[in-house]
C-alpha cells in the first residue's frame, strides 16, 4: 500500500489575529458597560443585568452550536428560491468555524466573563446591605452564576441539537435584515 500524505492542518493566522482583536474590543465594552453601570445602579438593576449578561451568553452558545449542526442543504434550497436569509445562512454555514468560534468562544466566553466580574460587584453590595461576610456572598453569588451559565448553555445545546437549522436560520434572518443578500 502506497503511504498516504498526512495533511497537514493550515492555521489561519489572519484569522487568529482578527478574532482576538474583535475579542479585545468587544470585552472592553462589555466590561465598560458593567463597571461604569453596576456601581451606579440599584441592587436589582445590577442583577438583571448579569442575568441579561448570561441569557446572551447563553443564546449565543445555541447559535454557535446551532450552525455546526445545521444541514447546508436545507439553506442552498432556500437560497435557490431567493427566501430572506437564506444566502446568509449559506454563507455562515460555509465558515461555521468562525462563525462558532465567534458565537461561542467571543460572544459565550465574554458574557460568562463579565458575568463573573459583575457578580463580585453585586455580592459586595448585598453584603454591605445585609451585612453578611463578603466571602460567603461571594461565594454563593459566584457559585449562583456559574450554575446558571453552564445549565442554560447545557439546556441550550441540547435545543440546539435538536432544532439547529430553525434556530441557525432564525438568526441568519435577523442578520440578513442589517445587511444585504448578493
Amino acid at each position: 500500500m502506497a503511504k498516504e500524505k498526512l495533511k497537514k492542518p493550515s492555521i489561519n493566522y489572519s484569522w487568529i489575529v482578527k478574532i482576538s482583536v474583535i475579542s479585545f474590543v468587544i470585552s472592553f465594552a462589555f466590561s465598560g458597560i458593567s463597571e461604569i453601570a453596576l456601581p451606579n445602579v440599584p441592587l436589582l438593576v445590577g442583577i438583571i443585568l448579569v442575568f441579561i449578561f448570561i441569557i446572551l451568553g447563553v443564546i449565543f452558545d445555541m447559535i454557535g452550536v446551532a450552525v455546526t449542526s445545521s444541514d447546508e442543504k436545507q439553506f442552498n434550497s432556500m437560497s435557490s428560491r431567493k427566501i430572506k436569509g437564506a444566502k446568509t445562512a449559506v454563507n455562515f454555514k460555509k465558515n461555521a468555524e468562525k462563525v462558532s468560534s465567534f458565537c461561542n468562544d467571543v460572544i459565550g466566553d465574554i458574557c460568562g466573563i463579565v458575568s463573573g466580574s459583575a457578580g463580585v460587584m453585586i455580592a459586595a453590595n448585598i453584603a454591605s446591605e445585609l451585612d453578611i461576610p463578603l466571602f460567603l456572598t461571594s461565594l454563593t453569588v459566584t457559585a449562583l452564576i456559574a450554575a446558571l451559565t453552564i445549565g442554560g448553555k447545557a439546556l441550550g445545546k441540547g435545543f440546539a441539537i435538536s432544532k439547529g437549522n430553525d434556530i441557525f436560520f432564525t438568526f441568519a434572518k435577523v442578520i440578513s435584515f442589517f445587511k444585504s443578500e448578493k
